[in-house]
Parts: structure tokens; sequence; C-alpha cells
């Protein structure tokens, strides 16, 4: 099975290097930048797991649920 993970701050947590990438986005001339959140993609190949597993994998062990949010997709 094939998943992609993308995790990504919670809207509530200050994003230091999302506030430095859109000061550098207006420094290049950009106006208008709302906001710029980062966060981190990561793709899975994984053999016999659920999809209950694979949630479990992302709770505790690829985010940390305190801070981020993720979305699981199932890519096949």
């Amino acid at each position: 099975m094939k998943a992609r993970v993308t995790i990504m701050p919670q809207a509530a947590v200050l994003d230091p290097a999302g506030v430095a990438t859109a000061q550098a986005i207006e420094h290049l001339g950009i106006n208008g930048v709302r906001s710029v959140r980062i966060g981190k993609s990561i793709d899975l190949d994984i053999e016999g797991a659920t999809q209950e597993q694979l949630h479990q994998i992302c709770r505790d062990l690829l985010s940390n649920p305190v801070i981020e949010d993720y979305h699981l997709e199932i890519l096949s």
C-alpha cells in the first residue's frame, strides 16, 4: 500500500519558518503575502498495514499531535 502523509503545524501554533519565508517573499518585492505555513510530506510504501495502523503511525511516530495536524492519503 502506498500512502502520503502531510503534516502541518496547527493553526494556533506559531510557525517561525513560515513567518521567515513570508518576510523573504516580501523582500523579493512580492507584496500581498497573507501567510505561509511550512510542513512536511512523507510517502510510505508499506505492506500489510491497515488504515487504522497507518493512522497510528501518523499519530504516534510521524507527527506531534500537540502542535501538528496530519492528513493521510491512500495512493494505492
